[in-house]
């Protein structure tokens, strides 16, 4: 049975738009927007708390925090009938396609409302006919600039154009792309550059690409920022169809404005806006398609800017709190005291100000980060460059692209001193899992290269070995204790139920030669859910046993997810970020499971792979019962 989380956060956000379409209760509305995040948020199966709707007992869904009483009595109600009463009768009030105009890109609540009760339309075929006769540009706030805008959103949702998210791994190339081609084309023009919105705060999926640059002053040059070398960034990329940054078609004698150059960029399919402070277009690459945002701001408000835009909303609003209570006022263009200009320039001085720790943008999703940072009790949060070990990787024993040898060059030209070779098990068909004789084979194959290396990284001879629907081990325990390491983890069998998802996984932790509890849902992002265990019971399990839950990096998966892996850390369980690399593009990976650990509040002492070598591989031999 599927999770109840996802339905009931999409009722909830579809009770808040429906609420602000009708001009209800402003209360009402960010109390159905909140259940609808706490829901999206939740690690465990809100079905858990409460096991006999018939009788509920709401004690444990309001010990969640964030659900009252009212919305542990509708969910309990959509769980006993599989739907809210009051969600049907506020979709009773409106026309039963106007919901699919918030599909449209900018499109909102209020802009829904002024189209339906000021223009008629009630569907997008409705939207689509009176733009066509042009009937709605008579109505106040509906200029020729916004009637375009809905043309080409309109065009933009239809079979043939762009899914509504993309994947963290598809969106970070192209905005770093993106600044590198706007570094070159403007040269000495801009002051500083950065990326925003979900995507700096890590989140693994992303809407839209918010783009902030100040202009630099006079001719001095654009400084260096620390775009190449930041926690979770993810460089050495470029869009497929898109050509390198210097090549011929960016060449230009007389350096153009930053509206110009990022309207002309290579990728842009459509120009939505272009204005001296903000751009708008949508991008296409590969069948790939986004909308991103320029924004062109002062100097002496970037910072402001910079928190302003990357969010999260709810983070926003508490600092915002905060400077009121103070006497201040905060928004995208500064921190002021009355008209006087306090802090602006910088993200840093804001949060000075503020009397807060700098927050990172990972942690900014009001999980109680502004009270961690007043306390100066922020952890400090793992970086990229604290990965010294890689412990699961396939090679073309299986369904891997590179050899045992270019697989430990690889890793130890990225200075880690440990690599696992962990090639899938026989029940892998599709994969060309390994039998129990070609493991046998495949692990003499890994010591001899392991007596080659030994000066420059110490490979280990492993496996990931299914996790079959029972919970067995897809080889039998005589096999796995001539191994160094073992990942085991589910790729089959993932609609279980949740009960039996959670045994079946628990057995797998009891196995007493299993090291690491791989990718645990088995989910692909935007493409399968997975399985929806109890990741609570899990980690404690795992934290018992000594052994570590995986952030698997790969950007199709990210699993444990950052809930998942917050509770883990809640448990006191060890993680391990590995990248499933089969090939040396994979490696480039592993910034995105930095960022999901990140996400989770995990530091350095949290994570395996950031041991020393000696103590890494003590702590291996330690799971071993």
């Amino acid at each position: 049975m599927a999770r109840a989380n996802p339905a009931l956060a999409a009722i909830f956000q579809q009770m808040a738009d429906v609420t602000e379409i009708l001009s209800g209760d402003r209360f009402r509305v960010l109390a159905f927007q909140k259940a609808a995040r706490i829901l999206d948020e939740l690690a465990l199966d809100v079905a858990e708390l409460v096991p006999d709707p018939a009788h509920p007992d709401l004690k444990k869904l309001t010990a969640v925090q964030g659900i009252g009483k009212g919305t542990a009595e509708r969910i309990v109600e959509y769980l006993a009938t599989g739907k809210i009463r009051e969600h049907h009768d506020l979709l009773a009030q409106i026309p039963p396609e106007l919901p699919a105009l918030l599909d449209l890109q900018g499109v909102g609540p209020k802009t829904v409302a002024l189209l339906w009760k000021q223009g008629g339309v009630t569907s997008l075929a409705d939207l689509k006919t009176k733009l066509g006769d042009n009937s709605l540009s008579s109505i106040p706030g509906l200029g020729p600039k916004k009637l375009e805008n809905f043309r080409q959103a309109l065009a933009f949702v239809q079979p043939q154009g762009a899914q509504q998210r993309v994947r963290l791994g598809q969106a970070m190339p192209i905005a770093r792309w993106i600044i590198d081609e706007l570094r070159h084309k403007l040269s000495r023009q801009i002051h500083e550059i950065h990326y925003a919105g979900s995507l700096r705060r890590g989140k693994e999926t992303i809407g839209d690409l918010d783009i902030l640059i100040s202009p630099a002053p006079g001719s001095a040059p654009a400084p260096e920022t620390a775009l190449g070398s930041a926690p979770g960034s993810a460089g050495g990329y470029a869009p497929a169809s898109a050509p390198a940054p210097g090549s011929a078609h960016t060449t230009n004698k007389s350096a153009p404005s930053i509206a110009d150059a990022f309207t002309t960029l290579p990728l842009v399919q459509d120009v939505l806006a272009k204005g001296d402070t903000k751009c708008s277009v949508r991008l296409s690459d590969q069948g790939l398609h986004l909308q991103s945002d320029l924004r062109i701001v002062p100097p002496e408000s970037f910072g402001a800017a910079l928190l302003y835009f990357t969010g999260s909303k709810e983070h926003n609003v508490r600092l915002r709190q905060r400077a009121l209570e103070q006497g201040l006022k905060l928004n995208e263009y500064g921190l002021y005291k009355g008209d006087k200009l306090l802090a602006g320039q910088t993200e840093e001085e804001i949060f000075r100000h503020l009397g807060l720790d700098w927050i990172p943008p990972e942690l900014r999703e009001d999980h109680g980060e502004i009270s961690l940072a007043e306390r100066h009790q922020l952890p400090a949060l793992i970086n990229l460059g604290d990965i010294q070990a890689e412990l699961h990787a396939h090679t073309t024993a299986s369904d891997g692209l590179w050899s045992i040898f270019d697989l430990a060059q690889s890793c130890a030209d990225r200075r880690m001193h440990v690599v696992a070779v962990t090639d899938h098990s026989k029940s892998q068909f599709q994969a060309n899992g390994l039998s129990e004789e070609r493991l046998v084979q495949h692990v003499q194959a890994i010591r001899a290269a392991a007596a080659q290396f030994k000066n420059s990284i110490t490979i280990l001879a492993g496996a990931e070995v299914d996790i079959l629907a029972d919970g067995r081990l897809d080889y039998p325990d005589s096999v796995l204790k001539e191994l160094d390491i073992v990942v085991a983890s589910p790729h089959a069998a993932l609609t279980q139920d949740p009960k039996k998802a959670t045994a079946r996984l628990r057995k797998a932790i009891d196995n007493r030669y299993v090291t690491i509890l791989g990718h645990p849902t088995g989910r692909l992002i935007l493409r399968r859910p997975g399985l929806a265990p109890d990741i609570e019971e899990l980690a404690q399990a795992a934290a018992q046993r000594g052994i570590a839950l995986e952030i698997n990096a790969n950007s199709y998966r990210l699993d444990l997810r950052d809930t998942h892996a917050r509770v883990a850390l809640e448990a006191g369980c060890k993680l391990a970020i590995n990248t499933d690399a089969h090939g040396p593009a994979d490696l480039d990976q592993l910034p995105y499971g930095i960022l999901t650990a990140r996400r989770a509040g995990a530091r350095q002492d949290d994570v395996v792979n950031t041991l020393p070598r000696d103590a890494l591989l003590k702590w291996i031999k330690s799971t071993r019962r």
